[in-house]
C-alpha cells in the first residue's frame, strides 16, 4: 500500500473518549500498512494536540490515547492541530506536543483533495 495517502479528522476529546481515540488506532494501522497518514485536530479534538492531555483519554476497551499519539508520531505520522480552534479555546502555541503542525482551511483543505482515503470523527 506504500504511496497511499489517508486523511483523519479528529473533532472530539474528553468529551467522548472513544471518538478521540478510534482515529488514532486507524492511524496506527494504517501506518502499519505503510500509508502516509495525516490526523488533523479540529473543534474540541484540538485539546488532544495540548502537551500530557491525552493521558486522560483511556477509551474502554482502547489502549489507552497517549500510548497511540505517541506511537503515531514516532512512526512518522503527521499532526495537525486548527488554529482557529487553538484560539477560540485560549491554547497557546507552547502548549502543543512537540512536531505538531498548526494550521488553517487551505491547509486542512489541500490535505483532504490530496488523500485517497479521508475519515471524520
Amino acid at each position: 500500500m506504500a504511496g497511499n495517502k489517508m486523511l483523519l479528522i479528529s473533532t472530539h476529546a474528553e468529551d467522548d473518549p472513544e471518538k478521540a481515540t478510534i482515529p488514532f488506532v486507524m492511524a496506527n494501522a494504517a501506518l502499519a500498512e505503510d500509508m502516509d497518514v495525516t490526523i488533523v485536530l479540529q473543534a474540541e479534538g484540538v485539546r488532544i494536540a495540548v502537551r500530557d492531555y491525552a493521558r486522560k483519554i483511556n477509551a474502554p476497551s482502547f489502549p489507552p490515547l497517549q500510548d497511540l499519539l505517541l506511537g503515531f508520531l514516532d512512526q512518522g505520522g503527521v499532526l495537525m492541530s486548527c488554529t482557529p480552534c487553538m484560539k477560540a479555546r485560549n491554547i497557546q502555541e507552547g502548549d502543543v506536543v512537540q512536531g505538531t503542525r498548526l494550521v488553517a482551511a487551505g491547509t486542512i483543505v489541500a490535505e483532504a483533495a490530496s488523500a485517497g482515503v479521508a475519515l471524520a470523527y
